[in-house]
């Protein structure tokens, strides 16, 4: 049985409180983005990074009811079966869940965590590098693994990124729980490179990046265009990278209270701050994602440059709390061995 929502939180009138957001690495909100929170409330935040969202889901998960934080910022909807099962969270239904679309909210039916944004994880590609060699890129998940496009993929691993599980389940979404398996062989015998980290297989071996590595087909995200032109320099009009549409997966990600905060009446306040209009149009130019709030305005560059397919690649999370370890184990064997 789902455990009832908190109520919503009030303003404490004990001593002033420094709350402790856990978060991956690449989060990275505006510069005092927490000062309207800190002057509405007094409580003050300060944030703790803890690697890729797979070591930090890892290590909340390890510290369950002894958190090293108070609210967790990262857990996305490929990682959520392992943080519920290690019941890290004290549920809180947000007032902000309202403005939220009910496909997102229904991933968690109890509240254990509150949807903050979603994205996409995509095959990502270095335009001026097809054009050069007068290649089309790949139009589907199953070019990949053709021989016109041998050697150039690189992924990060399912096991320690995020975004290389998402690649994983979309693979599983697209070919079928008995189907994958032969993909990834193919996809092995093509010169698929896995390394750990999105930032590694991004910046060091894509070739549209600034790292320019020697590979032209990346997993990146949806978002990932428009990050290239923004941070742009000198300024360019047009991202030098585009998505292969057909091969998105859907992420949701999630924040929520740890269980064994000290801080939970404080807690509640800072994700109706998280989930606020105001925290949500922060998002799209510094994390790169599409705000959950559906009152919260999108700026021009991110809707330039931005692509997101109309129906991404999705596995129901139910299948995924069910198999994620078996396909993680099978993927292992088949990629690694």
């Amino acid at each position: 049985m789902a455990a009832s929502p908190v109520p919503a939180a009030t303003p404490t009138s004990a001593a002033p409180v420094t709350l402790t957001l856990l978060a991956y690495d690449s989060f990275t909100p505006s510069a005092n983005i927490f000062d309207a929170f800190t002057n509405q409330t007094g409580i003050k935040v300060q944030l703790a990074l803890a690697g890729d969202a797979g070591e930090l889901v890892t290590k909340a998960a390890l510290t369950a009811g002894k958190p090293e934080g108070d609210v967790l910022w990262g857990v996305d909807n490929t990682l959520l079966s392992r943080a519920l099962q290690a019941d890290m969270f004290v549920p809180y239904a947000a007032p902000n869940l309202a403005y939220m679309d009910p496909a997102v909210t229904a991933l968690v039916p109890g509240h254990a965590v509150t949807p903050v944004d979603t994205g996409d994880v995509c095959i990502n590609y270095d335009i001026a590098w097809f054009k050069a060699r007068s290649l089309a890129p790949p139009l589907t998940l199953q070019d990949l693994a053709s021989a016109a496009y041998k050697d150039l993929l690189v992924t990060p691993s399912p096991l320690t990124a995020s975004p290389g599980l998402a690649f994983l389940l979309a693979t599983v979404a697209e070919f079928g729980e008995d189907g994958w398996q032969a993909y990834w062989t193919q996809l092995r015998a093509n010169g698929v490179l896995v390394v750990d980290g999105w930032t590694e297989a991004y910046y060091t071996e894509f070739s549209g990046s600034s790292g320019k590595g020697s590979r032209p087909l990346v997993v990146s995200y949806g978002s990932s265009p428009p990050a290239e032109v923004i941070y742009a320099d000198p300024p360019i009009a047009t991202a030098p990278t585009a998505v292969v549409l057909r091969t998105c997966f859907r992420q949701v990600e999630f924040a929520g209270i740890l269980r064994g905060t000290a801080h939970a009446r404080e807690a509640q306040l800072l994700l109706d701050y998280l989930t606020s209009v105001a925290f949500q149009e922060d998002l799209p130019l510094t994390l790169f994602v599409y705000p959950v709030h559906q009152a919260a305005a999108l700026p021009e560059a991110f809707i330039k440059h931005a692509q997101r397919p109309a129906a991404p690649l999705q596995v129901d999370p139910a299948r995924i709390a069910a198999q994620r370890s078996a396909w993680l184990d099978e993927w292992t064997t088949l990629v690694l061995r």
